[in-house]
C-alpha cells in the first residue's frame, strides 16, 4: 500500500487503497545446513529454477485482513528456513495517511499471507504457496518504543517465513533483471539508475507490465530513504516491491508515494538499514539476503 502524509502517502495494499479511495500500495543461496548443526531435520540445499519457481520476488502477497501488495526479496536464517520480504504496512489496520510505523497500527504477527499469480481487481488469481507474518519493523518499533523520526517514518519492512512445504517453489531471482547480487550499502545519487518489479492487481494480472525502470533522486532522511522517479510510479497493490541499484544489488522496498514536492515520486525505504534492524531485533539467527540465481542483466 502506499502511505501519503502532508507531503506524502504509503502505498497500501490493494484493497485497503480502494476502499478507502487511496494510494496504498531485504547472501548467496539457500544454506544447506545439516541436521545437526540447525538443530532441526529442515534443510534447503537447492532453490527451484527461475523459469518454473511459483514464488519470487515480485509474487503477489495478500496478508489476511489487510490487502494485496508485491514480494521484495528473498532471505534465508541458520536453519534453512526461507522468507519473503514485503512492507509492513501490507499488515496495516489503519489508513493510507498513516506513515509513522512507529504510531500506526498493525495485524499481529502469526497473521496468514498467501502469495498469488495473475490476481486482479476481480480475482486473487492462482494462490502458489502461503506463510506466516514474522517480523514486522513496525510491531518491534512499538514494542521497541523506536524514537528515532527517520527509523519511525521510513522503516517500513516485514518477513512472512515461507511454509516448509512451499520453499521447494522458491527462487531469488528478480524477474526480467536478474540479481540480487547483494545489498547496497552506499546509498544512491540524484540521477543513479534504478530497477523494480510491481505486481499490482491493478495491471489485470498481467505480469509482463510489472518490470520498470527509473532514477533515483539521492539518499535522504539519514539515509533511510530514496526517493525515486519510475517511467510509471508505484500504485496501489506495488507496495513492498523491490528496488535495484545499477550494479544489481539489493537498494531497496517501495513505501510511499509523494505529493509534494516531488509530484508522483515514490519513496524507497533503504534495505541495508531495514535489513540491520530485523537482524538485530527480529531474533531470527544469521537472517541474510538471498542472491539471485540469475545474473543482472538489463535490457533496458
Amino acid at each position: 500500500m502506499l502511505i501519503f502524509s502532508k507531503n506524502k502517502r504509503r502505498l497500501t495494499g490493494l484493497a485497503a487503497a480502494l476502499s478507502s479511495a487511496a494510494l496504498a500500495a531485504t547472501v548467496g543461496g539457500v544454506p544447506a545446513v545439516s541436521a545437526a548443526e540447525s538443530g532441526t531435520s529442515l534443510r534447503v540445499a537447492t532453490w527451484a529454477p527461475a523459469s518454473s519457481a511459483g514464488i519470487t520476488p515480485g509474487v503477489q502477497t495478500n496478508t489476511a485482513g489487510s490487502g494485496q501488495c508485491t514480494a521484495n526479496f528473498v532471505f534465508t536464517d541458520i536453519e534453512g528456513n526461507v522468507y519473503v520480504g514485503q512492507s509492513a504496512h501490507c499488515a496495516s489496520t489503519g489508513e493510507a495517511t498513516d506513515t509513522d510505523g512507529c504510531l500506526a497500527q498493525s495485524l499481529p504477527l502469526g497473521t496468514r499471507v498467501t502469495f498469488n499469480r495473475s490476481g486482479s481487481l476481480l480475482s486473487a488469481g492462482e494462490q502458489v504457496g502461503a506463510g506466516t507474518l514474522v517480523y514486522s519493523s513496525w510491531v518491534t518499533m512499538h514494542q521497541r518504543d523506536e524514537q528515532d523520526a527517520n527509523t519511525c517514518a521510513h522503516n517500513d519492512f516485514a518477513l512472512v517465513k515461507v511454509d516448509a512445504a512451499d520453499a521447494k517453489n522458491v527462487n531469488p531471482s528478480i524477474p526480467f533483471w536478474g540479481g540480487p547480487t547483494g545489498v547496497n550499502q552506499a546509498g544512491t545519487a540524484a540521477a543513479d539508475r534504478v530497477y523494480s518489479v510491481g505486481n499490482s492487481g491493478i495491471r489485470l494480472g498481467v505480469e509482463q507490465l510489472s518490470p520498470k525502470t527509473g532514477f533515483s533522486l539521492g539518499t535522504d532522511s539519514g539515509g533511510w530513504n530514496h526517493p525515486v522517479y519510475t517511467l510509471t510510479p508505484g500504485v496501489p497493490g506495488d507496495s513492498g516491491s523491490a528496488f535495484l541499484d545499477g550494479q544489481g544489488k539489493a537498494l531497496g522496498t517501495l513505501s510511499t508515494l509523494a505529493l509534494a514536492p516531488l509530484p508522483a515520486s515514490n519513496g524507497v525505504g533503504d534495505l541495508f538499514r531495514e535489513l540491520a534492524y530485523a537482524q538485530t531485533h527480529s531474533g531470527i539467527s544469521a537472517l541474510k539476503i538471498a542472491e539471485g540465481t540469475e545474473p543482472f542483466a538489463p535490457m533496458l
